[in-house]
């Protein structure tokens, strides 16, 4: 099955750059200020006018009084109002702050910057590939998701070959991944005849753009609800949006995609103080820029942080200063989780990430270069290492219908699934430049650090990402294991 795939496997040939990623700049703050006062001071000049009389039959002329305020300290009034070149967004995060009459979580920050309804970086822009501000595995070459089109094929294999299937992406970025994977399995009518897409993706941009690259065109009414349905020419598939997982139509057998998915969910990062675990918050200061400060007090958040602490080794918290955890990430795996259980079916998380607890990985990157996490918000990616043990056991605490497979380096996965046999086929027809290409993503997409046959600038040099990101699958423990986690 795999290999007869891998040679029926056929799409256009994509070349993205990668770029490493590193911690994030901090720097703690209080939530203590100080505003210089200067005391207060005036002076009272009351004088008697020359032609007053000491006659007491006349009535005395009132006196002058003269008010010195030259020295009187007066402040302008504090406002959370920044300059005019403050952005839309950045206004109204100062205006929430200003409201709570306090700060707010990273957590609660990093999803206004990302998906705010009117500013938000995910939301008007495409922010992928060479001109974007970063670069997927999908960008990268075509190889990438033909081998996710493998793993689903063989997974509905092991699903019974059901007439009826979900195939579910989650954040499907440009629609590249998806768009190969169909390309990739066309050729096998019955599986690409049983899918319908469903894309859960916000971002009305982005929905044009996974459109236009799905090749969506208008087909035929549907008959119970008389709306138009939308299919994608490349396979003949039935297309639909949602907004979040939660509207997908449950009752049929899902296989759900997370690319690069579970590290934009925001995290509520924790500091260890003399105090204990604080929470670190986003406050504005004096003059109206952003801070990071210490919550003085234990917040809603240190449920989640007490949570995680379950599934740690004491000696694993010990020796860190600082604790990421994802209550998003929790809630929608076990959401997953459970849907998979009773439906049937699995599910692919793709990330870079940590099989332990993550600590102070946030990042922002903006034009493909690091930025400081709270520079002009709305204008950077925020992403977080994913905490996949978080994910294991968060899966397998909300259904017990569910097998939680690896997680392995993208390296294995890819090339288990025949990847070395997929460019060796491309290779024996395409043209030099093609060929370049085809070496490039492939270093890019199962090697490790720069790659050893560059010859070309040194600021181009591709960056292998096998090793960095890592898989990991949930099934429906009746299937068995999934490839090639079987292997």
């Amino acid at each position: 099955m795999l290999r007869r795939a891998l040679k029926l496997a056929t799409t256009p040939l994509h070349l993205r750059p990668f770029f490493p990623s590193s911690s994030s700049l901090f720097n703690p703050s209080r939530f203590t200020s100080s505003l210089p006062l200067t005391p207060p001071t005036s002076s009272l000049d009351v004088s008697a006018d020359e032609n007053t009389t000491n006659d007491p039959h006349t009535p005395p002329q009132a006196a002058t009084i003269s008010v010195d305020r030259s020295g009187l300290y007066n402040p302008k009034e504090h406002s959370h109002e920044g300059p005019e070149k403050d952005s839309e967004l950045v206004r109204h995060l100062k205006s929430i702050i200003k409201f709570r009459g306090g700060p707010i979580s990273v957590a609660e920050y990093m999803e206004e910057v990302l998906t705010n309804p009117k500013a938000g970086f995910y939301i008007n822009r495409d922010v992928f590939g060479a001109e974007g501000d970063f670069i997927t595995s999908p960008e990268v070459s075509q190889m990438f998701g033909e081998m996710i089109g493998v793993w689903a094929m063989c997974l509905w294999e092991q699903m019974g070959q059901p007439t009826k299937v979900n195939l579910v992406e989650l954040g499907p970025g440009r629609g590249t991944l998806m768009a190969d994977l169909l390309r990739g399995t066309s050729k096998f009518n019955k599986f690409k005849e049983s899918l319908h897409i469903r894309l859960v993706e916000c971002s009305p941009t982005l929905q044009r753009i996974q459109r236009k690259n799905l090749k969506c065109v208008d087909g035929d009414s549907n008959t119970e609800n008389a709306d138009t349905e939308t299919i994608s020419s490349i396979a003949g598939t039935p297309v639909s949006w949602h907004p979040v997982l939660d509207e997908v139509p449950s009752g049929v057998p899902t296989i759900i995609i997370a690319h690069e998915f579970f590290d934009a969910l925001p995290v509520h990062q924790f500091q260890i103080t003399s105090r204990g675990w604080c929470e670190k918050m986003v406050d504005v200061t004096e003059d109206s820029s952003f801070c990071f400060v210490l919550s003085p007090s234990p917040t809603p958040a240190n449920l989640f942080l007490m949570r995680r602490f379950k599934w740690a080794a004491e000696e694993e918290v010990a020796k860190l200063d600082q604790i990421e955890v994802c209550p998003s990430a929790m809630e929608l795996i076990e959401s997953i989780a459970k849907r998979i259980g009773s439906d049937g079916g699995g599910a692919l998380v793709i990330d870079y990430g940590v099989k332990g607890l993550a600590s102070d990985t946030l990042q922002a990157i903006r034009k493909h270069k690091f930025v400081h996490i709270l520079d002009d918000p709305g204008s950077a990616d925020l992403s977080a290492y994913v905490d996949f043990a978080s994910i294991r056991h968060s899966a397998e605490d909300a259904s017990d219908q569910v097998a939680v497979h690896g997680p392995i380096t993208q390296s294995q996965f890819l090339c288990s699934l025949g990847l070395n046999f997929r460019i060796e086929a491309l290779l024996q027809d395409c043209t030099d430049e093609q060929a370049e290409s085809l070496q490039v993503g492939y270093w890019q997409l199962v090697g490790e650090g720069e790659a050893p046959f560059w010859e070309g600038p040194d600021n181009k040099v591709p960056i292998g990402m096998g090793t960095r990101y890592m898989v990991m699958a949930l099934v429906n423990k009746k299937q068995g294991a999934p490839v090639p986690f079987n292997s």
